[in-house]
Formats: C-alpha cells, sequence, structure tokens
C-alpha cells in the first residue's frame, strides 16, 4: 500500500537479566535507509520507505512512487553503551541488543513465590 510508506514501524521490547532487545517491522524498509542512535537514554530509530508501483496496460503506462521517512525513539531504562549494543536487520526486522550495565544487572533480584 503506497500510502501507509511513512507509518510508525511497531516494535517490541523484551528483557532479560542481561540485556534489553528492541524488535522493530520495518516492511518494504532496505537496510541502508535504516539508522540507529543513542543519546541521553534515548534510543532513536530512523528510516525512509520507497515504494513504486508500475502498471503498464496497451494504451496506458502508469508509475506511482512514494516515499516516506519515520523516526521513533525509545527512553531506556538505564545508560546504555552504544559501543557494546549490536543491530542486525533480517527478513525487514531490526533487531538490536543493548546489555545491562553490571550495577543495572546487580538490581535484579528473583523474588520467591510461595503458595498459601
Amino acid at each position: 500500500d503506497l500510502g501507509s510508506a511513512a507509518t510508525m514501524p511497531s516494535i517490541d521490547v523484551s528483557e532479560t537479566e542481561s540485556e534489553l532487545r528492541i524488535d522493530a517491522d520495518l516492511p518494504g524498509v532496505e537496510e541502508k535507509h535504516v539508522d540507529v542512535m543513542i543519546s541521553d537514554n534515548i534510543l532513536t530509530i530512523r528510516g525512509e520507505k520507497k515504494a513504486e508501483k508500475e502498471e503498464k496496460k496497451k494504451d496506458l503506462h502508469l508509475v506511482e512512487r512514494s516515499y516516506g521517512s519515520f523516526s521513533r525513539s525509545l527512553a531506556l531504562p538505564f545508560a546504555a553503551d552504544a559501543s557494546k549494543a549490536k543491530a542486525t536487520f533480517k527478513n525487514g526486522v531490526l533487531s538490536i541488543s543493548l546489555p545491562k550495565p553490571p550495577e543495572v544487572k546487580a538490581q535484579a533480584k528473583k523474588i520467591a513465590i510461595s503458595a498459601e
């Protein structure tokens, strides 16, 4: 759909004891058109989607082009070290892994659950 070229990507955030993981769905976006930045505990994903539709019939040649940019920012729950972050792009999904700093890992404590 050419009209939705500039829509915001849907994002899933998950957390383990050692890292924060962000997965963003970016269908139709090429890796070279995506930027990921961290500044002041804010993770920003920016990109550009280019869509083109061409239709050829006997007496008609129609080309529709649509361009749109998007930007999505997330406040991080800790000061992430950008040099240790990893980002991969596969099948239209951008996956970002942010290791937790040692002081944040130490704060996580498991709580025992008892049956009453």
